[in-house]
């Protein structure tokens, strides 16, 4: 009997793909060869079967600003978290091991830009690069809420504004005050994810789309507008009635995308800061008399901004006042202000982790974006379109 010959039987029925893929048989006994050949074509199939019942060639890790986002996206790929250990040495270093092999493998990296940001940026940092050195094939790292995001231009006037004589000299010299030494962090941080080895950034709304130009790697900017306009349609009854509302003028773009597809009008505050977190004015641009007024934002940080836009929409005539915003950081008196304003709701995505929030204010609501992320990773992983993703939720 030819040693790479297959039981007639089996090859009948299907079960066998390739001769070439069983183990020379050296039994001269015909009955003992045939009885090897079934026993290997058996664990062949059970190996293959254990090979298609995950996705191949691709490791999730997560870092310890959002793992309950991680879990969520692993849970909806239907494979399991990789093992990853991160400690700090008694200087504050940190430190990560990576526990399982990546060698040839997809790897991708969860960290968002949240809680402590400086040092989960590092350890997302080393964790790249560690993974990199340890030879995986291709390393992306995923980043819901971008860090820095909003340091990507040079706008700061320059001098302290407790500085009474940079003032001065800015009132004297209308050029001089423009010439900020503020740097562009964004751009830093681009960088630094470059050098430490990734190869691809997915992430969610960044505050300046053009943010994308600073890295020369591929970045995918996903969109929370799908997951938006679903919540708006099933939990604001009369919808149809809204009005939506960017809280600047550097948010039109986006309102009246979402007034487009919801078929509403749209209107825009634009305001007036004198520093950092303190707007000093306000002005509606719209008619938001005897309707539901949607503020729709990127982020809130301090909420000093969308709890003025909400008091002027009230004293505008609006019935109801909502808020949707994509990153919910609420630092600071954030909470407290949100407690005591008029919205109806706060609405957040889970790009930053919200159960103490939503503990501590009733009135923030959650959106899960874990599988708009699930679905960039697959679709990435196997090499297809991530575009359905800006107008869809893959439910």
């Amino acid at each position: 009997m030819d040693a790479k010959s297959v039981d007639p039987e089996k090859a009948a029925a299907g079960d066998v793909c390739d001769a070439d893929c069983v183990m020379p048989v050296r039994s001269a006994n015909p009955i003992r060869a045939r009885s090897l050949i079934r026993d290997n074509l058996e664990k062949q199939a059970g190996c293959l079967n254990l090979i298609h019942s995950r996705m191949p060639n691709i490791k999730v890790f997560s870092g310890t600003s959002h793992p309950d986002l991680a879990q969520r996206i692993v849970d909806r790929l239907g494979i399991d978290l990789g093992k990853v250990v991160t400690k700090k040495f008694s200087n504050l270093e940190t430190c990560v091991e990576i526990g399982e092999s990546v060698r040839g493998e997809d790897v991708y990296i969860v960290q968002s830009g949240s809680g402590e940001i400086n040092d989960n940026l590092m350890e997302l940092l080393i964790m790249i690069n560690a993974c990199k050195i340890a030879s995986a094939s291709r390393v992306t790292a995923v980043i819901p809420c971008f860090p820095y995001a909003r340091q990507d231009k040079k706008d700061k006037l320059a001098g302290s504004d407790d500085n009474e004589e940079a003032k001065k000299l800015a009132k004297k010299n209308y050029d001089w005050k423009f010439r900020s030494r503020a740097p562009i962090s964004a751009k830093l941080v681009a960088n630094m994810l470059s050098v430490a080895g990734a190869d691809h950034i997915i992430t969610m709304d960044l505050h300046a789309s053009q943010i994308q130009g600073f890295f020369d790697i591929p970045v995918d900017n996903l969109y929370a507008e799908p997951a938006v306009l679903k919540w708006i349609k099933e939990n604001i009854p009369e919808w149809k009635n809204s009005i939506i509302v960017s809280p600047d003028a550097g948010g039109a773009k986006r309102v009246t995308s979402i007034a487009d597809r919801l078929n509403v009008e749209f209107a825009l505050i634009h305001k007036e800061r004198k520093k950092a977190n303190e707007v000093a004015s306000m002005v509606l641009v719209g008619d938001v008399k005897d309707k539901i007024a949607i503020l729709v934002d990127d982020m809130a940080d301090t909420c000093g901004t969308i709890v003025h836009a909400a008091d002027r929409l009230v004293e505008a005539g609006a019935t109801k006042v909502y808020a949707i915003l994509t990153h919910g950081i609420f630092s600071g008196p954030a909470i407290s202000r949100i407690n005591n304003a008029c919205f109806e709701a706060v609405v957040v995505t889970n790009t930053i982790p919200q159960d103490g929030h939503m503990r501590d204010c009733p009135k923030i609501q959650c959106i899960d974006v874990s599988m708009m992320f699930a679905e960039a990773v697959r679709r990435t992983h196997n090499g297809e379109s991530v575009s359905y993703l800006f107008s869809n939720v893959p439910y």
